[in-house]
């Protein structure tokens, strides 16, 4: 087999974005012909099926999403070494994850000096919960991501981010919260499975004996608050999130005791795949640190 070719690779990625031959030309400004001829010239080469037809449209096969992932390291490292050697700068795409709550409260400082030192680099922000961001890491789907424990952390490097304080909140009109017991059959308002948070609130309520009535699941802190604050339920949130929300005063705050009441936030990569805008995020935090 022959050497893979970055520019066949970017044709490849381009009409695996796209969802198609004639879409992926427009977008490279190709001739629709070459990028025909080059897609079948590498499926040759690797002796298997990149794409299926769906629905008029080339989804990937199951060979083709393993490409893609090598297609947009090694694409990503050459535009990498090129501005190295021309520039002396960074530049090109990183793709972070992050937990809503570092979203908010954490990240804006951190990524406004970043962009400031390397502003030809272009962050993209994926949220979601500790677990997912976890798993997108190891597909190659994100480069890092900032993630609470307790997650699956093996396979990747890590390093410490933010200290996190847990609170309790609870709706004003209830009798403040003193311990597990008294959440018995009310219901726990929190993120979908995966959450760290929710996690911790689990294991508190658990290590009681204290089973919630239900669980109902919401996609943004500002529903969550919303939620509690309407009377719903009871939910866990780092204070730095209720400073930002100004939710201090429409939900009732108490502290989470022991082990229950920090999580530590990190941030999270794969160790064979250590870029220099990674490493540049990493003293970015470092310096934030203090």
């Amino acid at each position: 087999m022959r050497n893979l070719d970055l520019d066949a690779l970017q044709m490849f990625k381009a009409v695996a974005d796209q969802g198609g031959v004639a879409r992926a030309a427009a977008h490279l400004n190709r001739v629709q012909s070459n990028v025909s001829t080059r897609l079948k010239q590498l499926e040759a080469s690797l002796g298997a099926p990149l794409f299926r037809r769906q629905n008029r449209r080339l989804v990937l096969s199951d060979q083709g999403r393993v490409l893609l992932s090598y297609a947009d390291r090694l694409l990503r490292l050459s535009d990498e070494a090129q501005a190295a050697v021309r520039e002396g700068a960074l530049q090109g795409v990183l793709r972070i994850g992050t937990m809503e709550s570092t979203a908010a409260a954490r990240l804006p400082p951190i990524l406004a000096a970043y962009h400031a030192a390397w502003p030809q680099v272009r962050i993209e922000l994926v949220t979601g919960t500790s677990g997912a961001l976890a798993a997108k890491v190891r597909n190659y789907e994100i480069e890092a991501a900032f993630v609470a424990q307790p997650f699956h952390a093996e396979g990747l490097a890590a390093v410490d981010a933010f200290q996190e304080e847990l609170a309790l909140i609870s709706p004003v009109a209830w009798e403040p919260v003193e311990n597990a017991k008294a959440l018995a059959d009310r219901t726990v308002i929190a993120f979908a499975a995966g959450c760290s948070y929710r996690r911790i609130l689990e294991s508190w309520l658990n290590q009681e004996g204290v089973a919630p009535a239900k669980v109902m699941e919401f996609a943004s802190y500002h529903a969550i608050v919303a939620c509690v604050a309407a009377g719903s339920g009871v939910a866990v949130v780092p204070r730095s999130v209720l400073a930002v929300l100004g939710a201090e005063q429409s939900v009732r705050v108490s502290p989470l005791s022991g082990a229950h009441g920090r999580a530590l936030t990190q941030l999270i990569w794969r160790a064979d795949d250590d870029t220099a805008a990674l490493q540049a995020l990493r003293r970015q935090l470092e310096m934030a640190r203090g």
